[in-house]
């Protein structure tokens, strides 16, 4: 009976939902490929454990296509949030899973959070969607989402050294670059895709559409039908894919990122670190470390200048793009030190705030290098937070190592 099922079912995107004689649902999934992906639980080929053991009490299987991966991304998340379904809930094995919010403040921002944050942050939080059981797919979504309706994201309410609105993914509403209304009418479009109501917001802007071209503003017509167009054709190939660690990463360009970060006690025991990434990967054999030497107290500016200054005073091969942890000061500090050893190397400094979380990382771009000049490479890197994040995190994690086992060498000594 469940060849028979099988053969009916069609080889578009779209969520497959497990069912068993009492119809109850015992597991809801999404697929690129429907027939493959629920023709692979029953030929052993799928590692889903939760779903294995239901394997035996299914009954019956239902589809839904939808037009794009992501649309069966978000509909699974609100089916699960829907109904449940036991499976669904085992496969986190304890795990939090992910949720889209929306707050509720003058520029509202569209953020993702772990369940276990949303207690916490419920006094800004307006709209919450989900759950998704994969926040690197989320963050993906987002980033799909984010590129036809842009918004702001930081907690500074500022678009001043925003990386985001350079590289178009804020639409600037602090720096008047789009009036309120405008702004809060695109957090309402990402709420209805973030609903799974596409269909009813593609009629909805078809309507603004022929409304402002009635009134002969031909150019804010343009611009819907862009956003139109771009709703009816997602690209959203790296929701798909095995290995969505940082989609945007092309690995036949071998680009190198050197990040460095700085730690010490009140300007005690201090230390610096570099870590190398090549096509979004670590190169522990590249990572160096260093003991401050010329700086007294707490100076994290001087310190970092101290090691710059030995590290392009080494023969090792020059990066294409370099990562600070600081903010403006060490970037001026960059850029004059660039100046005096005649160098021309794109630079990020990454404020990472007291919380120290990805999503409230804040990415500041030299004014002597800006993202105009960056190579397209570089742009794709330059706008993928996640990877940067994760890079700045590295870095971050490997100075504190050493700190810890200088601070202790220095005691024993």
């Amino acid at each position: 009976m469940k060849k028979n099922i099988i053969k009916k079912i069609s080889s578009n995107p779209g969520v497959y939902i497990f069912k068993n004689k009492s119809r109850k649902i015992l597991y809801i999934g999404k697929a690129t490929n429907l027939k493959s992906r629920v023709s692979s639980y029953f030929s052993g080929k799928t590692e889903n454990r939760p779903v294995q053991y239901a394997i035996n009490q299914i009954f019956n299987i239902e589809t839904i296509e939808t037009d794009s991966v992501l649309e069966a991304l978000i509909l699974e998340s609100n089916l699960i949030k829907k109904h449940q379904p036991k499976y669904n809930v085992d496969l986190k094995d304890g795990k939090s899973f992910s949720y889209a919010i929306i707050t509720g403040e003058k520029f509202p921002r569209v953020l993702i959070l772990r369940e276990t944050e949303l207690k916490e942050n419920k006094n800004i939080i307006r709209y919450t969607f989900g759950p998704y059981t994969s926040k690197k797919q989320l963050e993906i979504a987002l980033k799909i989402i984010r590129k036809i309706f842009p918004y702001h994201s930081s907690k500074q309410q500022t678009e001043k050294g925003c990386l985001d609105f350079q590289i178009g993914l804020c639409s600037g509403p602090y720096a008047g670059a789009v009036s309120k209304a405008d702004y809060l009418k695109s957090i309402r479009n990402i709420k209805m895709i973030l609903e799974g109501k596409k269909k009813n917001l593609v009629k909805k802007l078809e309507k603004e559409m022929k409304d402002y071209a009635k009134q002969n503003e031909f150019e804010r017509a343009g611009e819907i039908r862009n956003k139109i167009f771009a709703l009816n054709h997602i690209r959203d190939i790296a929701l798909v894919s095995k290995d969505i660690e940082h989609e945007t990463w092309s690995t036949e360009h071998n680009l190198r990122i050197e990040a460095y970060d700085i730690s010490n006690i009140s300007g005690q025991y201090a230390v610096g670190s570099m870590v190398v990434f090549k096509n979004g990967e670590p190169e522990k054999s590249q990572y160096r470390k260093f003991k401050i030497k010329t700086i007294q107290g707490a100076d994290d500016v001087g310190m970092m200048r101290e090691v710059l200054t030995r590290r392009f005073n080494n023969d090792w091969l020059k990066p294409d793009l370099i990562l600070l942890d600081g903010g403006t000061g060490h970037l001026n500090m960059y850029d004059r030190l660039m100046s005096e050893l005649k160098l021309k190397i794109p630079a990020i400094a990454v404020a990472k705030g007291p919380t120290r979380k990805i999503s409230n990382f804040q990415f500041i771009i030299s004014n002597k290098i800006p993202m105009s000049k960056f190579s397209n490479d570089l742009k794709t890197i330059a706008s993928d937070r996640n990877l940067l994040g994760r890079i700045m995190s590295e870095a971050h994690r490997f100075a504190i190592t050493y700190h810890r086992k200088a601070r202790k060498a220095w005691f024993v000594a």
